[in-house]
Protein backbone atom coordinates (compact mmCIF):
# COMPACT_ATOMS: atom_id res chain seq x y z
CA UNK A 1 0.00 0.00 0.00
CA UNK A 2 1.62 3.24 -0.98
CA UNK A 3 2.01 6.03 1.65
CA UNK A 4 0.02 9.33 1.31
CA UNK A 5 2.27 12.02 -0.01
CA UNK A 6 2.20 14.91 2.47
CA UNK A 7 1.35 17.36 0.37
CA UNK A 8 -1.76 15.89 -0.58
CA UNK A 9 -2.38 15.52 2.98
CA UNK A 10 -2.10 19.24 4.17
CA UNK A 11 -3.87 20.10 0.65
CA UNK A 12 -7.39 18.18 1.84
CA UNK A 13 -6.53 20.29 5.63
CA UNK A 14 -6.41 23.62 4.38
CA UNK A 15 -9.09 22.92 1.29
CA UNK A 16 -11.78 20.98 3.04
CA UNK A 17 -13.81 23.39 5.28
CA UNK A 18 -14.59 21.53 8.72
CA UNK A 19 -17.57 23.99 9.30
CA UNK A 20 -19.39 22.88 6.30
CA UNK A 21 -18.26 19.39 7.11
CA UNK A 22 -19.88 19.32 9.46
CA UNK A 23 -22.98 21.11 8.84
CA UNK A 24 -23.21 18.53 5.96
CA UNK A 25 -23.61 15.64 8.87
CA UNK A 26 -26.04 17.70 10.64
CA UNK A 27 -24.45 19.84 13.11
CA UNK A 28 -26.35 23.00 13.95
CA UNK A 29 -23.35 25.37 14.36
CA UNK A 30 -23.41 29.10 15.74
CA UNK A 31 -20.99 31.65 15.18
CA UNK A 32 -19.09 32.94 18.16
CA UNK A 33 -16.29 35.64 17.37
CA UNK A 34 -14.27 34.11 14.95
CA UNK A 35 -15.31 30.08 15.99
CA UNK A 36 -18.17 28.10 15.60
CA UNK A 37 -19.95 26.30 18.57
CA UNK A 38 -22.69 23.57 18.35
CA UNK A 39 -23.03 20.15 19.87
CA UNK A 40 -20.57 17.75 20.06
CA UNK A 41 -21.73 14.66 17.98
CA UNK A 42 -19.10 12.27 19.94
CA UNK A 43 -21.00 12.25 23.30
CA UNK A 44 -24.20 12.89 24.60
CA UNK A 45 -23.89 16.79 24.69
CA UNK A 46 -26.71 19.38 26.38
CA UNK A 47 -24.97 22.45 26.30
CA UNK A 48 -22.66 23.63 22.98
CA UNK A 49 -19.09 22.33 23.39
CA UNK A 50 -17.50 21.84 19.91
CA UNK A 51 -15.91 24.94 18.97
CA UNK A 52 -14.51 24.90 15.24
CA UNK A 53 -11.56 27.55 14.25
CA UNK A 54 -12.57 27.91 10.58
CA UNK A 55 -8.71 30.45 10.85
CA UNK A 56 -6.78 27.18 11.77
CA UNK A 57 -9.68 24.54 10.35
CA UNK A 58 -9.17 22.82 13.31
CA UNK A 59 -12.24 21.65 15.74
CA UNK A 60 -12.45 20.63 19.57
CA UNK A 61 -14.93 19.63 22.26
CA UNK A 62 -14.27 20.91 25.44
CA UNK A 63 -16.67 19.05 26.75
CA UNK A 64 -16.52 15.14 28.20
CA UNK A 65 -14.59 13.64 25.11
CA UNK A 66 -12.35 16.13 24.59
CA UNK A 67 -11.79 15.05 21.11
CA UNK A 68 -9.98 17.51 18.52
CA UNK A 69 -8.08 17.83 15.54
CA UNK A 70 -8.73 18.47 12.05
CA UNK A 71 -10.81 17.10 8.84
CA UNK A 72 -8.95 13.58 8.95
CA UNK A 73 -9.41 13.12 12.83
CA UNK A 74 -12.92 15.00 12.33
CA UNK A 75 -13.87 12.34 9.17
CA UNK A 76 -12.48 9.54 11.48
CA UNK A 77 -14.38 9.87 14.56
CA UNK A 78 -17.67 10.54 13.16
CA UNK A 79 -17.28 8.04 9.97
CA UNK A 80 -15.90 5.51 12.04
CA UNK A 81 -12.81 4.50 9.61
CA UNK A 82 -8.77 4.58 9.50
CA UNK A 83 -6.83 7.37 8.36
CA UNK A 84 -6.44 5.84 4.87
CA UNK A 85 -10.01 5.75 4.50
CA UNK A 86 -10.66 9.45 5.90
CA UNK A 87 -8.02 10.38 3.67
CA UNK A 88 -9.77 8.30 0.51
CA UNK A 89 -13.51 9.64 1.54
CA UNK A 90 -11.95 13.47 1.54
CA UNK A 91 -10.38 12.95 -1.47
CA UNK A 92 -13.37 11.92 -3.26
CA UNK A 93 -15.06 15.09 -2.09
CA UNK A 94 -18.62 13.83 -2.31
CA UNK A 95 -20.22 14.43 1.38
CA UNK A 96 -23.52 14.71 0.20
CA UNK A 97 -24.03 10.76 1.49
CA UNK A 98 -22.60 12.26 5.06
CA UNK A 99 -25.77 14.36 5.61
CA UNK A 100 -27.91 11.68 5.78
CA UNK A 101 -25.53 9.26 8.10
CA UNK A 102 -25.37 9.62 11.76
CA UNK A 103 -22.11 9.70 13.78
CA UNK A 104 -20.78 6.13 13.84
CA UNK A 105 -20.02 5.28 17.71
CA UNK A 106 -18.33 2.14 18.68
CA UNK A 107 -20.02 -0.78 19.27
CA UNK A 108 -17.00 -2.74 21.13
CA UNK A 109 -17.58 -2.42 24.99
CA UNK A 110 -14.51 -1.99 26.67
CA UNK A 111 -13.23 -4.20 29.00
CA UNK A 112 -11.62 -3.89 32.39
CA UNK A 113 -7.84 -3.59 32.84
CA UNK A 114 -6.40 -6.78 34.57
CA UNK A 115 -3.81 -4.32 36.01
CA UNK A 116 -3.28 -1.86 38.40
CA UNK A 117 -3.01 1.22 36.39
CA UNK A 118 -1.52 2.71 39.87
CA UNK A 119 0.87 0.44 40.58
CA UNK A 120 5.06 1.19 40.96
CA UNK A 121 6.73 0.84 37.69
CA UNK A 122 8.46 -2.35 39.18
CA UNK A 123 4.56 -3.56 40.69
CA UNK A 124 3.16 -2.48 37.25
CA UNK A 125 5.89 -4.40 35.15
CA UNK A 126 5.29 -7.74 37.43
CA UNK A 127 1.62 -7.29 36.71
CA UNK A 128 2.30 -7.32 33.35
CA UNK A 129 4.69 -9.97 33.23
CA UNK A 130 2.14 -12.64 35.36
CA UNK A 131 -0.84 -11.60 33.14
CA UNK A 132 0.95 -13.07 30.29
CA UNK A 133 2.68 -15.48 31.76
CA UNK A 134 -0.88 -16.88 33.03
CA UNK A 135 -2.02 -16.31 29.49
CA UNK A 136 0.38 -19.13 28.01
CA UNK A 137 -0.74 -21.67 30.67
CA UNK A 138 -4.00 -21.41 29.41
CA UNK A 139 -3.07 -21.12 25.42
CA UNK A 140 -2.55 -25.07 24.08
CA UNK A 141 -1.37 -23.26 20.53
CA UNK A 142 1.44 -21.55 22.71
CA UNK A 143 2.64 -24.71 24.92
CA UNK A 144 2.41 -26.48 21.74
CA UNK A 145 4.46 -24.69 19.90
CA UNK A 146 7.09 -24.62 22.39
CA UNK A 147 6.95 -27.68 23.09
CA UNK A 148 7.86 -28.55 19.32
CA UNK A 149 10.93 -26.36 19.68
CA UNK A 150 11.95 -28.31 23.33
CA UNK A 151 10.98 -25.91 25.92
CA UNK A 152 8.39 -28.05 27.18
CA UNK A 153 9.08 -27.98 30.84
CA UNK A 154 6.69 -26.58 33.21
CA UNK A 155 9.88 -25.58 35.14
CA UNK A 156 11.62 -24.14 32.97
CA UNK A 157 8.02 -21.65 31.61
CA UNK A 158 7.88 -21.35 35.29
CA UNK A 159 11.15 -19.98 35.95
CA UNK A 160 11.63 -17.33 32.82
CA UNK A 161 8.35 -16.81 33.39
CA UNK A 162 7.07 -17.35 29.55
CA UNK A 163 4.20 -15.89 28.05
CA UNK A 164 2.16 -15.58 25.31
CA UNK A 165 0.03 -12.07 24.01
CA UNK A 166 -2.52 -13.37 22.21
CA UNK A 167 -5.62 -11.10 21.60
CA UNK A 168 -8.00 -14.00 21.19
CA UNK A 169 -7.09 -15.96 24.58
CA UNK A 170 -8.41 -14.78 27.93
CA UNK A 171 -6.88 -15.40 30.94
CA UNK A 172 -8.52 -16.88 33.65
CA UNK A 173 -8.33 -14.99 37.13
Amino acid sequence: MARIPDDQIERLKQDISLVRLAERQGIALKKHGKDYLGLCPFHDDREPSLVISPEKNLWHCLGACGEGGDVIAWMMKSQGVSFRHAVELLREGDFTSLAAQPVKRSTVTKLATPLNASAEDQALLTQVVGYYHQALKHNSDALEYLNKRGLNSPELIDHFKLGVANRVSRVRS
